[in-house]
């Protein structure tokens, strides 16, 4: 069968819910609710505006007559006129005071501001999951000893669980910009064709008051409590930048766990979940690859290049308005928001099922420790009277001969039965393992966690929440 092409972030990627959220069922009802919210504002306001008109409006809000709109669009090529017109025919009684005063820009506008608050809300509700995951993983390996990597090389000791506050850091950070956002949310309003609200003032006979008390009307029947004090004839796209900007930190977060949990999964240390039946390379049956990461990666990388655009957009609107917006936002916004949904909805399902193996990462650490534990040994053999600089400089010696060892001859690391059969150090191999125990080698990691976990509120409870995987 010959199908016409459909974008990937809808058809594999992006929840039910966030498509819904783009569709355009939801915009022409809330164009709808918005000429609703207009027409009772200025009824209230001393407009001849009677009960019977609204009430036809509320009544025909949800049923949207399309192929009415989509004809009259074929003949104006404008889709606002268009729908104006397809609602007056559902509502010939109102029709004459449908979209009275404004301007596209209002129901369009708005309407966008409106959907991606909505997006924002639910990407944060799912941001909130990930993080729930998070911390039930970082709670439960806040103990267990793992090499720390500063450069992919072996650095000191940290714990499983400490790494995992890493990423919830990242996600919180996130959640704040968010927050930002949803506080300082407002409306387009009301504001006319080149942001003046002279048609406004021209319906209301010249009172600023009521042309102001309609927009408050208008803001507080579509759940706000301001709009923008000004405008051209649209809202400033630098706010379209600025939630491509809260998107791409989301997605830069992702991708930053992504890449740990892809090297992590190298050193089989950790592995995202692998399903029973799942095919990990259709020429090599025994790989595990971590598929879930590396389409997260992907995702991620799309949606930060996707920032850049609605900048570009931004510093490019002449004067009131430009018309070299519309089609590129189109595309852009509700793409990365699908791209965001589709990022987080992989996060969820790696962050809730991370399969752990204690005994290669114990392994790892007992190969890299003894190295990371030299300046311990030093002191311990200063106390049973060795000199300092002549052990520095045997550790030194010891040091080298032995990573030449492991990795000329593919020995495993004896470092602590040379130091422990020289007899410069006077001191045993038992005594050195003591030493050498992981868990004196972590820090406040253990006590950082459970800092860190407790300063958290996290609102949510980990949900179903219709992810696609």
């Amino acid at each position: 069968m010959t199908e016409t092409y459909q974008s990937p972030l809808g058809k594999r990627y992006a929840s039910t819910e966030m498509k819904t959220l783009f569709s355009d069922d939801k915009k022409f009802k809330t164009w709808r609710k918005l000429w609703i919210a207009l027409a009772q504002a200025e009824q209230e306001l001393g407009l001849n505006i009677s009960d019977e008109q609204i009430a036809e409006l509320i009544a025909n809000a949800e049923n949207i007559n399309y192929d009415d709109a989509i004809a009259q669009e074929k003949k104006v090529r404008h889709d606002v006129m268009a729908h104006v017109y397809a609602y007056g025919l559902q509502c010939p009684k109102a029709k004459g005071i449908i979209h009275l005063g404004a301007t596209s820009c209002y129901v369009g506008d708005n309407t966008d501001i409106i959907i991606m608050h909505e997006g924002l809300r639910l990407l944060r509700k799912k941001i909130e999951t990930v993080i729930s995951h998070l911390c039930v993983f970082a709670k439960k390996y806040k103990a267990l000893p793992t090499v720390a990597f500063t450069h992919f090389q072996p650095a000191q000791l940290t714990t499983v669980g400490k790494r995992a506050t890493l990423w919830i850091q990242d996600l919180l950070f996130d959640l704040e910009d968010i927050d930002f956002r949803l506080q300082n949310a407002a409306l387009l309003g009301s504001k006319g064709t080149t942001g003046t609200q002279a048609s406004f003032l021209e319906l209301f006979d010249g009172d600023h008051g009521k042309v102001k008390k309609a927009e408050q009307l208008i803001c507080e029947k579509m759940g706000y409590s301001k709009a923008f004090a000004v405008s051209g004839q649209t809202y400033s796209r630098k706010m379209d930048s600025s939630i491509l900007n809260v998107l791409s930190q989301i997605a830069q977060s992702a991708g930053k766990f992504s890449s740990d949990i892809r090297l992590l999964q190298h050193l089989k240390e950790v592995e995202e979940p692998f399903e029973n039946d799942q095919i990990g390379s259709s020429a090599m049956a025994y790989k595990r690859n971590p598929m879930r990461s590396e389409r997260m990666a992907s995702l991620a990388r799309y949606v930060i290049v996707s920032a850049q655009n609605p900048a570009i957009t931004a510093s490019n609107q002449w004067l009131e308005r430009t018309l070299d917006d519309s089609a590129n936002r189109r595309i852009v916004i509700p793409e990365a928001f699908l791209a965001v949904d589709g990022v987080l909805n992989l996060y969820i399902n790696i962050a809730s099922a991370l399969v752990v193996y204690p005994e290669v990462i114990r392994q790892r650490v007992l190969t890299e420790l003894p190295f990371m534990a030299t300046e311990n040994i030093m002191m311990a053999a200063v106390k049973e009277g060795g000199d300092r600089q002549q052990l520095h400089e045997r550790i030194r010696q010891h040091s080298i001969a032995a990573a030449k060892a492991i990795k000329e001859e593919g020995k495993p690391n004896d470092l602590i039965k040379r130091i422990a059969g020289d007899p410069l150090f006077g001191i045993d191999e038992n005594s050195i393992m003591q030493i050498l125990r992981p868990e004196n080698f972590i820090g406040r990691c253990v006590e950082q966690v459970d800092e860190f976990l407790a300063d958290i509120n996290i609102s949510t409870q980990i949900e179903d929440i219709g992810i696609n995987v």
